[in-house]
């Protein structure tokens, strides 16, 4: 929110954004604004985009932030956007068709994701430093797999 408001300062009306954005289900809401956020704040020069990624100082160092970091940075291109789709349109529908008065549990989903996804990664030596694709990729299979009999179009 802090972000719609610094972009209404600098000029246009942003109420229709933010009121879009305050509309969206509370877990969706949240991975997609720090999803929006963080890039920018790495693009801007406000955090450098190398403390975000994760690499080995998560554990030889305790960079602790950066499996945290790594799920909501992603550099701004094409595939960004793309991911950003895919994040709002399939986690919007697991939280508000499959998950709808259960919070906690699709909460407990996300997290059980992202622990599977970094324990994974550092079990395995992948060089994968980015965990939106992962994520986003996940919800994407639980929505495909809860929704068997619905065609997905990618474009």
């Amino acid at each position: 929110m802090i972000l719609f408001d610094i972009l209404g300062s600098i000029g246009g009306d942003m109420s229709e954004v933010r009121d879009w954005f305050n509309r969206l289900p509370q877990f969706t809401r949240y991975w997609f604004g720090l999803s929006v956020a963080l890039p920018i704040a790495g693009r801007i020069g406000l955090v450098s985009p190398y403390q975000m990624i994760l690499t080995t100082d998560f554990i030889y160092k305790f960079h602790l932030w950066r499996p945290l970091t790594a799920l909501f940075f992603y550099p701004m291109k094409f595939h960004f956007l793309i991911n950003l789709y895919f994040l709002y349109s399939y986690s919007l529908r697991l939280e508000t068709e499959h998950f709808i008065g259960r919070p906690a549990d699709y909460l407990f989903l996300l997290i059980f994701n992202w622990i599977s996804i970094v324990v994974s990664l550092i079990a395995l030596p992948l060089n994968v430093m980015l965990l939106m694709d992962p994520m986003v990729l996940s919800v994407l299979y639980i929505w495909c797999n809860l929704n068997k009999e619905v065609i997905v179009n990618f474009w």
